[in-house]
């Protein structure tokens, strides 16, 4: 199939908010109850997790060795290449607590050679991680992000549009529309959002930020078949968070309209960003998985550990 020509939506600029209301993401119930659910809740649960060395594999070329970090960062290796996406490495963000740690500490990593960065959210593109890797070589992200970046250490700073891609050596990146925003605080909506597709040595892995469902993924699908597919399962409760994040439920038909091998969960029971417990995402997963005879496709990965696909 034809590649679309690249591009971007058009600019929507959002009113000023006019109450504590509207600074709460549903923009429809009171700053009280965003404050219980998000922030108190979380201060009263117990962090969790262990931040362990992880062992790296030895790889063949062809093979790819995934490690979920947590949230939606992720740790992708190829015999040749370490990419880095979304990289989160907080245990806070302003007031949000983090309720389970990162797998692995921020100088577990081995040298990173491209970080991808979906959108300039917070808990995405979190400059305190990014200011402590290593000196990347190089930082790709969407339109209107690069002046975030250029002070964090990259050697160079690409910016791309919908479908533009990006290649280097034998490796190419593309980026892909979504459903969602792109905004980090209250009047830049000129800054783009999406998700990657990453191909190097015949794999093909896709990674699809924060988004809602839409038809575009069917289009995605069409166009650039991923093999591995990181789809968000977590912050969809109530139900108008639908409107900027995928229920469980859609993402299993996100992984269908991809036409993917397999299903990696993530944005899940690393920050509470939504109503939902924080345990119902990936048991959900698993339910309509073995409903639908997909269990097998479906990979939940533990934070930390590498696995090779």
């Amino acid at each position: 199939m034809t590649r679309p020509k690249p591009y971007r939506p058009p600019t929507v600029r959002q009113p000023l908010p006019r109450s504590f209301k509207d600074f709460t993401p549903a923009k429809h119930f009171n700053p009280r109850t965003f404050f219980r659910e998000m922030v108190w809740k979380a201060l009263l649960t117990r962090r969790t997790g262990q931040q362990k060395q992880p062992v790296f594999p030895k790889l063949n070329r062809g093979q790819i060795a995934l490690t979920w970090i947590g949230h939606a960062s992720f740790l992708v290796q190829f015999t040749d290449l370490n990419v880095l996406i979304d990289p989160n490495f907080a245990n806070w963000l302003f007031l949000l607590k983090r309720i389970k740690r990162s797998g692995l500490r921020l100088e577990h990593l081995p040298p990173i050679d491209v970080v991808l960065l979906t959108h300039a959210h917070f808990d995405h593109f979190h400059k305190p991680t990014l200011r402590r890797l290593p000196h990347p070589k190089i930082g790709i992200m969407p339109w209107g992000v690069s002046d975030l970046a250029f002070d964090l250490g990259f050697g160079r700073v690409v910016e791309l549009d919908w479908w533009e891609s990006f290649s280097h050596r034998d490796w190419k990146v593309t980026f892909t529309p979504s459903k969602h925003w792109g905004a980090r605080v209250l009047r830049d909506c000129h800054r783009g959002y999406g998700g990657f597709i990453l191909e190097h040595q015949g794999r093909t892995i896709y990674h699809a930020g924060d988004s809602a469902y839409f038809e575009g993924f069917k289009e995605i699908g069409r166009v650039n078949r991923p093999e591995i597919a990181l789809l968000p399962i977590g912050a969809y409760h109530p139900e108008s968070f639908r409107h900027l994040h995928m229920g469980t439920d859609e993402a299993i038909k996100v992984f269908k309209d991809l036409r993917a091998k397999w299903l990696v969960p993530m944005h899940y029971g690393s920050f509470r960003l939504s109503f939902e417990d924080m345990d119902e995402p990936p048991r959900w997963l698993l339910e309509l998985a073995q409903a639908q005879r997909l269990e097998h496709r479906v990979r939940i990965l533990e934070e930390g550990v590498p696995q090779v696909f």
